[in-house]
Order: structure tokens, then C-alpha cells, then sequence
């Protein structure tokens, strides 16, 4: 069975190279091989050239505030090329896997969304991604969508190694909390697709839309700390105080696209359809951090 990722040097895709390489042979391709989501045309291209079994796309367009000034070319990689793909695997049948985000929703209420509660993007970015969610469930191919949250990798940067270093140089720092969710790790999404795609390779009706970010929930600032402190128990020189770690709210933060403040997201039919358990947010994080410290 050949499968090809799309995306292949970025945090899920290097996770993905790891996780898929024992389902078959894997083809990893990048912007540079021809996988180009700006381009629709030429990536369907590159994909009938493959002929893969599964197609596992990895790529986005994920400058959330960038956007704003961007719509076409966001829409053109997180739209127009999902849809085109998902077309192409509905041709071949193939499977398609794809990966969207919980800035598909507005970020009322307090309770977590199941994969059927209404959508309403705040953003470019948000509405470019349920642009292809749609495109993707219209198309009729068999698909696996997983749709997460707040995702990190000890590869590149993220939002952990962005507040060991402010807190090691800084007496102070404000960090937002009233935006709630779950800090979910490539690693973990990665794990979970594996097991997905096997699972419905054998069983196409599970083929559809779930929600996949690790379990619990917390806000920027408890992350924030969480991270600081563990690096301070650590012996890793840390300047800041915990109690000059500030809340504020996201209006004390202005940015160009507004974020949703409630991002959690009800797992519940991943874990039951699956057979899966989903660790606690702080299991993938300390991991992550063990990775990085020195």
C-alpha cells in the first residue's frame, strides 16, 4: 500500500513520517517536490503520479493573523486544494486524511463541541479551513478529517519554548486567560492517524469527521506557568516570579484576526468509535519539554 503525505517538514508532518512508515510505503513530499497547495492543478499532478492509496495531507496555511491581509492565497491552500483532492481521491479511490482546526467555531460558551455543533469562523484562517472541511464531506470520498487544537512539536517553534525564553529574560509577563482549550502535541495527532487509517482502510464507514486534541483543558496563562515552573524544577535559570506571571484577557492583547475564547472540543466519538484514550494535555507537554530542555 503506498501512502502520500503532503507536507512533510513541518511539526505534523515530521510526526507523521514516523507514525505512517510501518502502514506501507511511505512517499513524504514537501512544496519543493511538487506538492504545492497553492497550486491545485499541479499538486493533483504530483498526487495522479503517485497513485497513492492514502493521501494524508499535512500542509496548511496557518499564519492566523497573516491572513488578514492574505484571504486568497489562504483560501487557495486551505480551501481550494483540500477540495481538489478530495476530487482526486474520490476518482482513485483513495482515502483522504486531513486536518482542521477548532477555529472553525465562534468560541461561545463554555462547553466542549461535539463534531455536529453549529460553526461560525471568526476569521480568515478559520473560514479558509471550514472551507475545506466542507469541500471534503461534499466530495463523497472516504476521508478521515481530525479537527484539533493548540498544536505543538519539539520541533520549530511553539508557544512552550516562546515562554522559556521570555521567562528567563523578563521580571514579568502577561499571558492570556480566557482563551480555554487543549494543547495537543504533533506526536499524539500523528499516533492517532495511524490508528485511524488502519482502522478504516478495514472499515470505510468510519470514514468522517472527529475531533482530536489530548485531554483536559487549560488557558494560555496556565500553560504559561505550567511550563515555567516545570522548567524551574528542572534547575533551568528562570528569572521571572510565578506571581509576575499576569493574567489578562484577550481584549488587553489586540490582534489582527480574533481568536475564539472557548476552543475545547468533545472527543468523545474518536475514543468510542476507535477504541482510543487520550492522555491528559500535561502528559504531551512535560514529554515535549524533557525534548527541549537542556
Amino acid at each position: 500500500m503506498k501512502i502520500l503525505l503532503l507536507g512533510k517538514n513541518g511539526q505534523l508532518g515530521w510526526e507523521l513520517q514516523r507514525a505512517l512508515a510501518p502502514l506501507g510505503e511511505l512517499v513524504s513530499l514537501d512544496r519543493r517536490d511538487g506538492a504545492d497547495l497553492a497550486d491545485s492543478e499541479a499538486l493533483i499532478r504530483t498526487v495522479r503520479a503517485h497513485a497513492p492509496r492514502v493521501i494524508v495531507n499535512a500542509a496548511a496555511y496557518t499564519a492566523v493573523d497573516k491572513a488578514e491581509t492574505e484571504p486568497g492565497l489562504c483560501q487557495a491552500i486551505n480551501g481550494a486544494s483540500p477540495a481538489a483532492l478530495a476530487a482526486e481521491a474520490r476518482r482513485s479511490d483513495a482515502l483522504l486524511v486531513h486536518y482542521s482546526s477548532d477555529y472553525v467555531y465562534d468560541g461561545s460558551g463554555n462547553a466542549p463541541r461535539e463534531e455536529t455543533a453549529p460553526t461560525g469562523p471568526l476569521s480568515v484562517y478559520g473560514a479558509s479551513k471550514l472551507a475545506g472541511d466542507q469541500a471534503i464531506a461534499a466530495s463523497g470520498c472516504a476521508h478521515l478529517i481530525l479537527r484539533t487544537s493548540w498544536v505543538y512539536a519539539a520541533r520549530g517553534g511553539n508557544f512552550a519554548k516562546t515562554m522559556l525564553r521570555l521567562g528567563a529574560e523578563r521580571d514579568s509577563l502577561r499571558v492570556i486567560a480566557d482563551q480555554i482549550g487543549a494543547p495537543t502535541g504533533a506526536d499524539l495527532l500523528a499516533d492517532l492517524s495511524a490508528h485511524m487509517i488502519r482502522a478504516t482502510l478495514a472499515r470505510p464507514e468510519l470514514s468522517g469527521l472527529y475531533h482530536a486534541t489530548a485531554a483536559g483543558e487549560t488557558s494560555w496563562h496556565r500553560y504559561a506557568c505550567h511550563v515555567i515552573e516545570f522548567a524551574r524544577a528542572q534547575g533551568v535559570p528562570i528569572k521571572v516570579r510565578h506571581e509576575a506571571i499576569e493574567a489578562i484577557d484577550t481584549t488587553d492583547y489586540p490582534t489582527p484576526a480574533r481568536r475564539p475564547l472557548n476552543s475545547r472540543l468533545s472527543t468523545r466519538k474518536l475514543q468510542q468509535t476507535f477504541g482510543l484514550a487520550l492522555p491528559d494535555w500535561t502528559v504531551g507537554v512535560d514529554r515535549m519539554l524533557k525534548e527541549i530542555l537542556p
